[in-house]
């Protein structure tokens, strides 16, 4: 179903066909902007990068890796998100091979899999990170970053603040060591003798590219094979869903190695010529947000939740209930009439999330439409997007340029980017069917793995991306939840986990939920874990309560949820958890890693 939502879509679209060309052009039409800001060391001042310098610092790595050799061969980037992890991951993906990148969260066998799996043995990783590389085989060459330095302007050229290479060799005893910052000083030299390998070095758009792995770690790894035209056309279709503006700045919250914060994240800063200030860690984002003063962040759904939930802990705790309630309803008689003083009323709120935030783009899971709504009514620009990392990543997303629509469909992934198309093929009664996908940025498949790319892909471009959902009269995409997951009951009924977990998650004693097939006595019925929001539970009960007491509570909770659900999506079997889900580095729960 190709569908046209011209309307919403902003039209002021640079074309470009590689990242190359990409960097490039915004070198050109933004000189004087900041790119980047980064710190001299941990909880100083933000200082800029300018995108002259991080163009010049591309180049000058990538021709000291093409005399490496590297040319054509897979290249692997792994840390912490940093200035130096985006130089590498542009200087490979510009003209010397393919990036691999790969999660910092991993184990260190988890990783030589993975190199194994892309056939690569070199390997760039932020030096906190270089310990789990210890001992593993697959490694010939560990390139080491530095997360803090002092790549502020070219006239500082660049210095090594590692002292001691000798820890890193005793890591990797048979591999060669090099420090990123001694191989950026080499290729600035050889720039500056008139060496142009890499300068004139071709990017075909539709060559192998990146090889992104998204599960299966510890067995068969799936690496996703992207290609420049697949990032490149995102890049531009998230750009005509959401309008990035060249003084923008986003604070960077997620692992960088996620093609979410990757492309949407980085690379389409890159692009519109905004930029991009580095978060310190997920305990300093209150603290990174005030100083950087962001103006938008890409976050998953649980970060914004936490925030949300902390601003109302704030609410409560200085006892203005009443007066934020009250608040909140002019807040919205006014704009019903027109006038929007949200920015103005709420100021307070919007000044604990650095006073200069205004828009929150999430995906990667579903976001509640209370919280959704919000962020709205504080002033805030909600867009939420459903994307995946074979789709590069996005598949559809809410319109910044439809306010009324949003708020009504605060439910929505929103409409089709503007490139793609979706079917919902099969259908049950109410609609919902999975939902199919084709367009340009859709992956190359699975490296090496060509019967596991026959299961997804279909003749004709179309991906089963194994989710379910249904499209409104409108053309509003709606999830409902995984194909995988779904639970049938004895009697033939389907029930969806997450529309459940979306309900018994709106309880203030419940902080998350995973709903799962639960087998009893030789039946299979809905069973739920819990993990309790225990600081609620502390002021509901009034004092510090036994593992008793709250299992209690809970399992009181859900039979009263109970009664306003369909008799066979009722919950039969309730776990207290006492410690957190599994969870991807995205903050997902892994439903198989946490089945009982």
């Amino acid at each position: 179903m190709k569908q046209n939502f011209d309307k919403y879509w902003y039209k002021d679209i640079r074309e470009i066909v590689t990242l190359k060309d990409m960097l490039a052009g915004s070198v050109e039409l933004y000189p004087k902007n900041p790119v980047f800001w980064v710190k001299k060391v941990r909880g100083g001042e933000y200082l800029p990068i300018h995108y002259p310098l991080l163009a010049h610092d591309v180049n000058a790595l990538g021709t000291k890796l093409a005399s490496m050799g590297l040319a054509g061969k897979p290249v692997a980037v792994m840390g912490q998100g940093c200035y130096e992890w985006i130089v590498s991951y542009l200087s490979v993906i510009n003209g010397i091979g393919i990036v691999v990148p790969i999660d910092k969260e991993l184990s260190g066998p988890e990783i030589g899999n993975l190199m194994r799996a892309a056939g690569t043995d070199i390997i760039f990783c932020t030096k906190a990170e270089c310990k789990k590389l210890a001992g593993l085989p697959e490694i010939k060459t560990l390139v080491v970053m530095e997360f803090y330095g002092d790549r502020i302007t070219e006239d500082e050229k660049p210095q090594t603040g590692i002292k001691d290479i000798a820890k890193f060799q005793a890591l990797v005893p048979d591999a060669e060591v090099l420090l990123w910052r001694d191989l950026l000083a080499e290729g600035d030299e050889m720039l500056a003798a008139g060496d142009r390998t890499f300068l004139d070095a071709e990017v075909d758009p539709d060559k192998l590219a990146v090889i992104l792995f998204t599960s299966g770690t510890t067995g068969n790894p799936k690496g996703v094979m992207l290609c420049h035209r697949n990032i490149t056309t995102n890049i531009m279709d998230v750009c005509r869903i959401c309008n990035v503006h060249e003084d923008d700045k986003t604070l960077s919250l997620l692992p960088i190695h996620h093609t979410y914060e990757c492309t949407l994240g980085m690379l389409l800063v890159i692009y519109r010529g905004a930029s991009t200030a580095f978060c310190e860690g997920m305990k300093y984002i209150s603290q990174n947000m005030k100083e950087a003063k962001n103006t938008y962040i890409i976050v998953v759904p649980r970060v914004l939740e936490m925030i949300y939930g902390r601003i109302q802990k704030g609410i409560q705790k200085e006892g203005k209930e009443r007066v934020f309630n009250m608040a909140m309803g002019a807040s919205k008689k006014l704009r019903s009439l027109g006038i929007d003083v949200r920015r103005k009323l709420f100021k307070s709120v919007l000044d604990e999330l650095g006073g200069e935030l205004r828009v929150v783009i999430t995906g990667a899971a579903a976001l509640h439409p209370t919280v959704f709504r919000a962020f709205e009514d504080f002033g805030i620009t909600v867009l939420q997007g459903y994307g995946m990392t074979e789709c590069t990543p996005l598949i559809s997303g809410t319109p910044m340029s439809a306010p009324r629509e949003r708020y009504k469909k605060a439910g929505s992934v929103g409409t089709t980017v503007m490139t793609g198309e979706i079917e919902i093929v099969d259908p049950d009664e109410s609609g919902i069917g999975e939902v199919l996908f084709r367009g340009p940025n859709v992956m190359m498949g699975y490296y090496n793995m060509p019967e596991e790319t026959a299961e997804v892909m279909e003749e004709g471009g179309w991906m089963h991306t194994g989710d379910l959902g249904f499209i409104d009269p409108d053309g509003w995409l709606y999830l409902t939840g995984r194909k995988k997951n779904i639970i049938v009951t004895k009697t033939g009924e389907n029930v969806y986990p997450e529309e459940i977990e979306d309900f018994i998650n709106t309880s203030p004693y419940i902080d998350e939920s995973m709903v799962f097939p639960y087998k009893k006595d030789g039946e299979e019925i809905v069973g739920v874990q819990i993990l309790p929001q225990m600081e609620n539970i502390r002021e509901a009960l009034g004092h510090e309560p036994s593992d008793e007491e709250v299992e209690s509570l809970l399992k009181k909770t859900i039979q009263e949820m109970n009664q306003d659900m369909a008799v066979y999506k009722r919950i039969r079997e309730v776990i207290v958890r006492k410690e957190d889900f599994v969870r991807t580095t995205t903050r997902k729960i892994r439903r198989m890693d946490n089945m009982m």
